[in-house]
């Protein structure tokens, strides 16, 4: 019986590494934390004053995309353009959204019949952009992150 016990006892005394705590570092714990965030997604889209923060992710997304073609549309539309041909075709504008809330353009991809008819169509995006109003950058985790996205707009102009 006691080398029963002494066995057990022993047998306890060499287990104890269950009980061992690890310790991790700070690093290491927020390197984990990072490897489980969708970086391709933001929690809140960046929003204009006028989109109601009651909407819902899709809502507000939504609402920005349109402000901003309506508000850059309207301010093409402003510009006297003259053309020689029809332009019916379609502009990809590439903006990036910082986390203070500036909007700048960093691409366009213009063909080049739109850049042949009108040669400052470039000139007239930069100028709408500089003209926007407030915006309020995404956030991820509570925090305003900087964000890129990429917009269609369609241009149709008749000569006349």
């Amino acid at each position: 019986m006691r080398k029963v016990l002494f066995f057990l006892g022993l047998l306890s005394l060499t287990s104890c590494d269950y009980f061992k705590v690890k310790k991790t570092s700070p690093e290491a714990i927020l390197n984990e934390e990072l490897k489980t965030f969708n970086w391709n997604e933001v929690d809140e889209y960046p929003i204009f004053k006028t989109c109601d923060s009651t909407y819902s992710k899709s809502e507000k997304e939504h609402c920005f995309e349109t402000t901003l073609g309506h508000f850059i549309s309207n301010s093409l539309y402003a510009n006297e353009i003259v053309v020689t041909k029809d332009i019916n075709d379609t502009i990809f504008l590439e903006f990036k959204i910082d986390e203070k809330g500036l909007l700048s353009l960093t691409k366009t991809e213009i063909d080049s019949l739109i850049l042949a008819e009108i040669p400052e169509i470039q000139n007239y995006l930069y100028s709408s952009i500089d003209s926007l109003p407030q915006i309020y950058p995404a956030l991820k985790r509570g925090q305003q992150v900087t964000t890129k996205f990429k917009m269609p707009l369609i241009v149709k102009v008749s000569e006349n």
